[in-house]
C-alpha cells in the first residue's frame, strides 16, 4: 500500500480490533464472528479517511434495508415509496404565527413513523435525511399550484445542546440541507437556538406543550433575519406549538414573513 508507513497498517489493524470488541455488559451490538471481524477491520482501513466510525458500525451492523419490505438496497425502496401517497395539492394552512405550512405526508401512516423513528431515535440513521427530504420535494413537484419560494431563506428548528450531543446531528437541520439544494436557497444555522432545555413534547398535552417551549429560543445574529422571508423546517407538525414559538420569535426579531416546512403531519 503505497505511501503507507511501516507498522501503520497493524496499528490500523490492532486499533480497529479493539473498536470492534463489544462488552456485552454495557454494549447494544455483539462482538462479529471473526470472519466478518477481518473483513471488518480491512473495510474500516480504507474507508477511515472519508467515513465516520459511527458510519462505519451503522455500515457494518445495520446493512441498509427498506423500512417497508426489508428489501436490501436501501431504506425506502421505489415501491414502499409509491405506498406512502405524497400529498398532490395544498391547502393554504396559517396556524399561529405562521403565514403557511407545507407537508408531504400524513403522519398516520406507519411506514412514515417508522422512518422517522429511525431518523430521529436509536439507531440515528442520518442518512434518512434524503429519503424524507425526497418526500416534501415530491410534494413540491407534485402540484399544479408550485410555491414561489424565491427570497426566502431556509432555517431549521434547533435543539437544545445535551440532546444535540447525544444525537449527533440536528434532524430539521440535515433536512434543510437537503432541501437547500432543491430549492437553491441558503440555510441559516445557529440564529435560532435554543436556550432552554425541555420536556419531550410527545408527553405532554396541548396545553403543556405550549407552557413547555416557552421562552425556549431566541435569535442571534438579528440583522441576518430583519425583513427576510423564512422558511422553517421540522420533521413533523402535531400541535404546533413548537412552531409556534419559533415563529413568533422570529418575528419579534424582525423577520418580514415565516412559512413551515415539514415531512408530516399529525
Amino acid at each position: 500500500m503505497g505511501g503507507v508507513r511501516h507498522g501503520e497498517f497493524e496499528e490500523a489493524i490492532a486499533s480497529s480490533l479493539a473498536s470492534l470488541q463489544c462488552n456485552s455488559a454495557t454494549d447494544k451490538f455483539p462482538r462479529p464472528p471473526s470472519s466478518v471481524g477481518c473483513y471488518a477491520v480491512l473495510y474500516h482501513y480504507i474507508i477511515k479517511k472519508t467515513m465516520g466510525i459511527k458510519d462505519f458500525f451503522l455500515d457494518l451492523l445495520f446493512p441498509k434495508s427498506c423500512f417497508g419490505c426489508q428489501r436490501e438496497g436501501s431504506y425506502l425502496c421505489q415501491d414502499c415509496l409509491a405506498t406512502l401517497e405524497v400529498e398532490r395539492t395544498h391547502q393554504k394552512y396559517s396556524p399561529e404565527n405562521l403565514a403557511d405550512l407545507y407537508f408531504a405526508i400524513p403522519y398516520q401512516k406507519p411506514l412514515i413513523k417508522n422512518l422517522i423513528l429511525h431518523f430521529k431515535y436509536e439507531p440515528l440513521i442520518k442518512e434518512l435525511a434524503k429519503n424524507l427530504a425526497s418526500l416534501i420535494i415530491e410534494h413540491f413537484q407534485l402540484l399544479d399550484n408550485k410555491p414561489n419560494f424565491r427570497d426566502f431563506i431556509l432555517i431549521p428548528v434547533p435543539l437544545e445542546k445535551r440532546r444535540l450531543k447525544w444525537r449527533g446531528f440536528n434532524q430539521a437541520e440535515e433536512i434543510a440541507k437537503e432541501l437547500s439544494k432543491f430549492l437553491n436557497l441558503e440555510v441559516l444555522n445557529n440564529v435560532l437556538i435554543k436556550i432552554k432545555e425541555t420536556l419531550p413534547q410527545v408527553e405532554l398535552s396541548d396545553k403543556e406543550r405550549k407552557e413547555n417551549i416557552k421562552g425556549a429560543f431566541e435569535v442571534k445574529g438579528r440583522e441576518l433575519i430583519k425583513n427576510r422571508k423564512i422558511l422553517l423546517v421540522d420533521d413533523i407538525y402535531t400541535t404546533g406549538s413548537t412552531m409556534a414559538e419559533c415563529s413568533r420569535v422570529l418575528k419579534n426579531a424582525g423577520a418580514k414573513k415565516v412559512i413551515g416546512i415539514v415531512i408530516a403531519r399529525g
